[in-house]
């Protein structure tokens, strides 16, 4: 039988070495073998196959609450913080009650002082980020995926 490296078999399938000897090591690729600190993998070894995750108990809550629009839930919270704590890093000025009530009545409301489109242009536009990642969580994470994220930003 002839075996490969680490780096051989992580390019035959395009993985991280470290992939591959954490496969190793959790005995996902049958015939390794660990000889020394350096593991050999039969040349003709299957990639492992990876399991189907169900969606769990706390995406399930967060795609429900999105469909009803829950106030006060996961989702809720995680709209509003997230959004203003990542709209604050890039200097955004608005403040964390002026984005929730944009989330909740997609309105920016009456102020005394001078609110800038662009921090409002980018909180909704945050808010669908989230909805976007929150839909496609089962998907894999691609090149594309990344760009309509990039885009919806």
């Amino acid at each position: 039988m002839e075996f490969i490296s680490v780096k051989e078999y992580a390019a035959a399938y395009s993985l991280a070495e470290r992939s591959v000897r954490n496969y190793c090591v959790q005995g996902k690729i049958a015939g390794a073998q660990l000889i020394g600190k350096t593991w050999s993998i039969p040349a003709d070894a299957p990639l492992p196959q990876r399991k189907k995750s169900k969606a769990s108990h706390l995406l399930n809550a967060l795609r429900e609450q999105m469909e009803s629009r829950l106030k006060g839930g996961i989702y809720h919270r995680t709209q509003i913080d997230l959004t203003y704590n990542s709209n604050h890093i890039e200097g955004s000025r608005l403040t964390k009650e002026q984005t929730r009530y944009i989330f909740e009545t997609n309105t920016i409301g009456i102020t005394d002082e001078a609110i800038k489109v662009d921090d409002i242009i980018e909180t909704t536009n945050h808010f669908r980020c989230i909805d976007f990642i929150i839909e496609y969580a089962d998907e894999p994470l691609t090149e594309n995926m990344i760009k309509k994220l990039h885009s919806l930003l």
